[in-house]
């Protein structure tokens, strides 16, 4: 592995489990120190403690990223830990595949807020550093549904999705100037413990066989697509969404 994050700090948002846990370790294995987030305490300790053991320096900070009391509490750890914060993944998010027709206000906010407005937040959390330092990349998860219609989530899903990229283009063209690069992934059907709650074994292994890379993709897949952006790399790319679903989007 290389060390394309030495010195560099991270936070991962919902890293507790599935593909934010699959990023967090990636990056810390190319050197970052993690600044490891989750909704549920033990997920974060977990994973956190999961990194320490394989080496890399890591903080657990525990908290709701839809409240900005929380956000800012998790960014003022995270440079009272470190000292910098050069990367943020936005990966928390809530899936529900409720219709519309059943779909309560309740639910509808829940889904929104988890999705879009904790973006928003951590970003605008993140950004006086970032400007400070002259250097930051934001990495947003979205989804095919961003870019389509949801495989398994409700309309609230797909509609938060889609607007997570009209964010990262606004927040790009915004940023860009203070060396802050915005980029967005879209993953298709990944297998994680979000999804295999959401839908059927039978389910699941109907639409996999009907990709054209005929799986769901895995979580270390999405990952190095996350590095990759979070990288020096990618250094002229902003405002992109860099599509990875086993082709679903061609059908």
């Amino acid at each position: 592995m290389t060390s394309d994050f030495a010195g560099r700090v991270a936070i991962v948002t919902g890293a507790g489990r599935g593909m934010g846990r699959a990023v967090a370790a990636r990056l810390a294995a190319g050197g970052a120190k993690l600044v490891v987030n989750d909704l549920d305490a033990d997920s974060a300790e977990r994973a956190a403690g999961a990194l320490q053991e394989s080496g890399a320096e890591a903080l657990a900070t525990p908290g709701d990223v839809t409240s900005s009391a929380d956000v800012a509490r998790m960014v003022a750890s995270a440079i009272e830990h470190f000292g910098r914060i050069d990367v943020l993944v936005n990966n928390a998010g809530v899936l529900r595949p409720t219709p519309v027709f059943e779909l309560e206000e309740e639910e509808w906010d829940m889904v929104v807020n988890g999705n879009l407005k904790s973006t928003y937040l951590c970003s605008r959390a993140v950004l006086p550093a970032m400007r400070d330092q002259g250097w930051g990349r934001i990495v947003n998860f979205s989804s095919t549904a961003g870019k389509s219609v949801s495989t398994v989530g409700g309309a609230h899903y797909t509609a938060s999705k889609a607007a997570i990229l009209g964010f990262t283009r606004h927040l790009a063209k915004e940023e860009a100037a203070h060396g802050i690069t915005v980029n967005a992934v879209c993953p298709g059907l990944i297998d994680t413990e979000m999804v295999r709650s959401t839908i059927s074994k039978e389910r699941t292994a109907a639409y996999a066989s009907s990709f054209p890379i005929a799986r769901l993709g895995e979580p270390y897949e999405v990952a190095e697509l996350v590095a990759f952006l979070a990288s020096d790399k990618a250094a002229y790319i902003t405002g992109a969404s860099l599509d990875i679903n086993g082709g679903d989007l061609t059908i």
